[in-house]
């Protein structure tokens, strides 16, 4: 069975992963090498291969693993123990120049590394007799192209990024695909697209035949056209209808740039629309009197603008046009717009209705037609808004706005609730300003204040409403398609305060302040018999998160620590403080327990264990004062008080022509009683000395000689 087993497992394994490995070492020390081929979907590669002996000069290793095309190598490390000096390098083989994928210097455990193509390379060098090692685990994964670029002014789908799938691409109305319009990944080593991706542009004129709708802008739009074009579309409906069309934008420089748009086939037709002859641009549109209409767009050599942008839809007898709202939306009671139909016009958000009727009917079977203009939506300066959640734009959003605005918008939400904004684009002039006031008017705090450009990011109110201020310089140079600003606002959550904190089981919280604010204490305690795990006291801060985690309420199962005592050392019966254990307090030498000296921890109920005593302290010890000792005649002591108190000390001396005998210091020894350190010395008296005598004698001898002693004698 083993020996069955081994031929019809490896061939059942290739028909379920048929992918091929081809793993190859290649080791040389001293001049000799050995191979080894290994073959299958994944495997493991330890390098230096084990076992090995001591070498006695460097080593070098190379293991190359290859795979069919369209499918890559993905190298984990399982293992990673390298000497001093060893070099690991894992390379991209496949295609063109090598790719260094990673070496030693990142190799850690866990680490992946995966090809871009279906070959690998990896390198093991060590100079040293006794090499380190690194052990590697492979296996295959499928290639996949890369994403393709969606084109600007259009769209891409994608199939499959797999080999045979497809790209599909497409251009929004009015715009035409330059290049393929379906791509294929094709396999390799390093899977690509059949072709580079196409872009969308505006043509310069043009044939459409048998159209429904649509839309022609001019070329570069939205952003400028260029200079001496001469373009022409002829729009042709399907046999019987008519072509109305609904002027989008039209923007021409001030100077002889034209647009006509002829009521037929060619350019000698009627005019419907002259831009020199007409300054405003006819709200309901154009309405051809056949199946024909034919546009020119005329430039010259000197300034350029954003040009135009023309949607056309076609009718049949019978029937309204279709009404169209740029920025918005529409509801029918009838989607063939035949005579009765009702239209309900809505803005998108940030856009406001303005011009024609919310509610347009169409009437007159004998000449179709709506009762009323269709409405515009356009981004306004300013507005008060109550919504929960909208969108503030720069006026003309997303056209360019005008020089010297001053635009206030006020957003509400309800009192316990606070605004988030999200600012998702900021792109206006350097001297333009857009100011955030933190309140219901200009003179709250300034949330933010913004000028030029600034990429995605958000601002919360700490009240239920913000004023946003926009200030256009009068001299701004700002001009073209999507300079401006879009602010997203939310109603959220108030905020300013601490998310509320739970209540733990058998204890209770108090807080310092009524609503969680920042700087905001909350004092967790326990019933009796528990106590407080975790910090007993958390605090709202700034980033308004609390400043630990929750904590919980145990039951004691033991005392508290009593503390020391000063001047004592403690005997403790066991390293906790459980129910019976006990401490026993030695106060130091000199010092005298007051109170007990064992105590012992106890069960009291409800109330938890408790120590059976409080805790004693250790006095100074007193002793009885020492009486004086006396004092010796013809001595003379340092004091004359009749106690000295035990440690003190009492210093004598003698009268001159006297001899102290015995100690001249004595000290109060404490005691019961307190005892001196000796007895008082003794003063006693000196001898002269013959040399003394005479010179006595001699001195009197003298004196008496004198004539002033004479009269005394």
């Amino acid at each position: 069975r083993i020996q069955l087993a081994k031929l019809i497992l490896p061939a059942l394994f290739k028909l379920i992963k048929p992918v091929l490995f081809l793993h190859v070492c290649l080791c040389f020390v001293h001049s000799h090498s050995h191979a080894m081929n290994l073959t299958g979907p994944e495997g493991y590669i330890e390098a230096p291969p084990q076992p090995s002996s001591a070498f006695h000069s460097t080593l070098d290793c190379s293991y190359i693993i290859t795979v069919y095309l369209g499918y890559g190598v993905e190298v984990q490390v399982m293992n990673v123990n390298l000497s001093e000096g060893d070099k690991v390098v894992l390379e991209d083989v496949g295609y063109g120049e090598n790719t260094m994928l990673a070496n030693e210097s990142i190799l850690m455990r866990g680490l992946v590394v995966r090809s871009h193509s279906n070959q690998i390379s990896i390198r093991f060098h060590s100079p040293r007799p006794r090499a380190g090692s690194v052990l590697l685990r492979y296996q295959f994964f499928v290639l996949s192209c890369v994403f393709p670029q969606r084109p600007l002014y259009g769209d891409v789908s994608v199939s499959s990024l797999h080999s045979g799938g497809e790209a599909f691409f497409s251009c929004l109305t009015g715009y035409k695909l330059q290049g393929h319009s379906v791509l294929t990944c094709r396999n390799a080593s390093t899977p690509y697209w059949s072709g580079k991706e196409p872009h969308c542009l505006a043509a310069c004129g043009g044939v459409m035949r048998n159209v429904t709708v649509g839309r022609i802008i001019s070329p570069g739009f939205p952003s400028n056209y260029s200079n001496n074009l001469t373009c022409h579309w002829l729009l042709e409906a399907p046999e019987g209808q008519r072509l109305h069309i609904h002027f989008e934008k039209v923007a021409l420089a001030e100077d002889d740039d034209r647009l006509l748009i002829k009521n037929g086939n060619s350019i000698d037709t009627a005019a419907l629309y002259d831009s020199y002859e007409v300054e405003y641009l006819p709200n309901e549109g154009l309405l051809s009197s056949s199946r024909h209409l034919f546009i020119e767009l005329t430039t010259d050599a000197t300034g350029t603008s954003t040009g135009i942008a023309i949607r056309y839809q076609a009718f049949a007898a019978g029937h309204c046009h279709e009404p169209f709202v740029k920025y918005g939306n529409l509801t029918s009671s009838d989607n063939t717009w035949a005579v009765g139909a009702v239209v309900e016009f809505a803005c998108d958000p940030g856009y406001t209705l303005e011009q024609g009727s919310v509610t347009i009917e169409c009437m007159d079977p004998n000449n179709p037609q709506w009762n009323e203009t269709e409405p515009a939506c356009r981004a306004v300066c300013s507005g008060e808004i109550t919504d929960s959640a909208g969108v503030v734009l720069s006026p003309n959003w997303p056209e360019a706005y005008d020089k010297g605005q001053d635009c206030i918008w006020g957003i509400h939400v309800e009192e316990d609730k606070r605004i988030m904004l999200d600012i998702q684009v900021l792109n206006i002039g350097k001297n333009d300003l857009l100011t955030f006031y933190d309140g219901d008017d200009l003179t709250a705090k300034v949330l933010g204040q913004y000028g030029g450009s600034k990429s995605h990011f958000k601002l919360y109110t700490s009240t239920a409403d913000i004023t946003i201020q926009f200030q256009s310089d009068p001299a701004t140079n700002v001009y073209g398609y999507g300079n401006g600003f879009v602010v997203h606002f939310f109603e959220v959550a108030r905020n300013d305060t601490c998310p509320e904190l739970p209540e733990i089981s058998n204890g209770w919280k108090s807080a310092s302040h009524p609503e969680l604010v920042q700087g905001t204490v909350v004092t967790y305690q326990c019933y009796p018999g528990y106590q407080v795990v975790g910090a007993e006291l958390l605090m709202c801060q700034w980033d308004l998160t609390w400043s630990g985690d929750l904590p919980s309420c145990e039951r004691v199962v033991s005392c508290v620590d009593p503390g020391k005592v000063d001047h004592s050392r403690r005997v403790l019966s066991g390293p906790h403080f459980t129910v019976g254990s006990t401490i026993q307090y030695i106060c130091d030498k000199g010092f005298t327990l007051s109170g007990n000296s064992l105590l012992t921890c106890f069960n009291r109920g409800s109330s938890g264990p408790k120590w059976n005593q409080k805790l004693p302290r250790c006095l100074p010890e007193t002793f009885e004062p020492c009486s004086h000792p006396g004092t010796p005649t013809y001595g003379i002591p340092s004091s004359s008080k009749l106690h000295f108190k035990a440690g003190d000390t009492l210093h004598y001396s003698c009268l001159a022509g006297h001899q102290l005998l015995g100690e001249p210091v004595l000290h109060c020894v404490p005691g019961h009683p307190s005892q001196w350190s000796g007895l008082p010395p003794v003063c006693k008296g000196k001898k002269l000395q013959p040399y003394v005598k005479f010179h006595f004698v001699k001195l009197v001898s003298m004196s008496l000689s004198q004539p002033s002693l004479n009269g005394l004698l």
